[in-house]
């Protein structure tokens, strides 16, 4: 008998420790960072030619991720709803670990030489923010 209440004892010990280890863990990781680029294009057609496709490549190798990618000149996008004010002609929201691997990418001399590019027929905003 003193045997089973050892047992069941050091069982229950066990799953508190690991329920305190998990929750420590979950406490422990950072929130993502979406990042927002609003986009106005002159020449839509060689945006989505020239830039788009290979801006795509870089971020995802960079660590980004696309959760919507919407407007004119783009790469697999959706249709942008209006709700409030003008939309942009295009836009993408896109999720990264944190905000180093942003500052990664936006300095890779691949993407820099790929944007000179571009910054001929388009204009970007963009931002950062922390998720919850």
């Amino acid at each position: 008998m003193k045997t089973y209440y050892t047992v069941t004892l050091a069982m229950l010990a066990g799953c508190g420790l690991g329920a305190g280890a998990v929750q420590g863990l979950r406490a422990q990781s950072k929130p993502p960072i979406y990042y927002v680029v609003e986009t106005e294009t002159t020449n839509p057609e060689a945006y989505a030619k020239e830039f788009a496709p290979q801006a795509q490549a870089i971020i995802k190798a960079a660590g980004g991720r696309f959760l919507a990618i919407g407007g004119v000149g783009a790469t697999g996008a959706k249709a942008l709803t209006r709700i409030e004010g003008e939309p942009p002609q295009r836009a993408v929201v896109m999720v990264w670990d944190n905000m180093e691997q942003i500052k990664a990418w936006w300095g890779n001399p691949e993407y820099a030489a790929l944007r000179k590019v571009v910054d001929k027929y388009a204009k970007f905003r963009s931002f950062a923010v922390e998720g919850q």
